[in-house]
């Protein structure tokens, strides 16, 4: 099934693919436009957590903030993540039509509009997360990168936390939560090792196995070297 054509989206709807496309945005804001910083990384590398500490820092400085994450909680965003804690995953196809759903409705709903009005968006996962997880699944990694990019705003700085695999499996199992469908050993080793070849300049490795305020302090240098703050 064809899933997508450029600045055209397809959602299900049904169980059929519906395709249509959102006009683009332009801004008529008088504010300087903020920055979008993302966090990515394979499950269990303390993204949540740095996406809060990042946010007080600028706030600090007088830097208003909005956080997030993807997939959201809305119907597309809801739709993956129950099917994976259900440990039933949508087939690919589904999968790539309900994010990039999820993910047009965020840009254009909350990420695109929060820049505009000169504020900072910092995310918990982005569409690099698409390109990792999906790729990992066995779709293609630079059409996932060129359909997102399509429409969806390029980051100003993305964080890849990097931990390895056998943390990340210790940091799972002491949350004490189920695992879903994309928590296992050799998928997330698959995962991780398409993040290690993505290479984009505004991708930044994080060594994420120290201590939490160890991580935050790379994360601030890489912040204050790129963005200035």
């Amino acid at each position: 099934m064809a899933f997508l054509c450029l600045f055209q989206h397809f959602a299900l709807a049904g169980g059929d693919a519906v395709c249509y496309g959102f006009p683009a945005m332009e801004s008529d804001s008088p504010h300087l436009r903020g920055s979008l910083v993302v966090f990515e990384g394979i499950d269990g590398t303390g993204k949540s957590t740095q996406v809060e500490l990042l946010a007080r820092y600028l706030r600090s400085r007088g830097i208003e903030v909005v956080t997030g994450f993807e997939p959201t909680r809305g119907p597309w965003g809801m739709r993956v993540r129950e099917a994976a804690l259900a440990g039933d995953r949508l087939s690919i196809d589904e999968e790539i039509a309900c994010l990039l759903q999820d993910r047009r409705e965020h840009v254009r709903e909350v990420i695109e509009p929060a820049l505009q009005a000169g504020k900072w968006v910092l995310l918990d996962r982005y569409y690099l997360s698409m390109m990792a997880y999906q790729g990992a699944s066995g779709a293609n990694v630079e059409e996932i990168r060129e359909w997102n990019e399509a429409f969806a705003t390029v980051p100003d700085v993305a964080l890849w936390l990097d931990i390895p695999i056998e943390l990340s499996q210790e940091r799972m199992h002491a949350r004490g939560n189920g695992k879903d469908a994309f928590e296992n050993e050799k998928f997330l080793s698959d995962c991780a090792a398409i993040y290690s070849a993505m290479e984009m300049p505004w991708l930044h490795r994080v060594e994420a196995d120290g201590t939490v305020e160890e991580v935050h302090a790379q994360i601030r240098e890489i912040i204050q070297e790129e963005l200035g703050i």
